[in-house]
């Protein structure tokens, strides 16, 4: 399967009362709706590409993906190395 430019229509939490838009601990809960959606990579890739500061995207929490950012400075574009091969 390739990469799917219409990723938000497709998204595991489109249309769900699921609020990915919260802290601490809630984020976990929030991760999990993440966890089985068939355009994770597609969600994150945006987020980081477009420095996403807020919420849980593609499974990481803001958190998590300032760190990513941080230890990947040089990435260009996160498509790129999240597309499947």
């Amino acid at each position: 399967m390739g990469w799917n430019d219409n990723w938000a229509a497709q998204s595991a939490c489109l249309g769900t009362s699921d609020d990915l838009f919260v802290k601490g601990a809630e984020q976990n809960r929030a991760k999990q709706v993440c966890g089985g959606c068939s355009v994770r990579a597609e969600c994150l890739a945006e987020a980081l590409d477009n420095r996403i500061e807020w919420g849980v995207w593609g499974g990481m929490t803001e958190r998590e993906r300032r760190a990513l950012l941080r230890k990947r400075p040089n990435v260009a574009t996160w498509r790129a190395v999240l597309q499947p091969a």
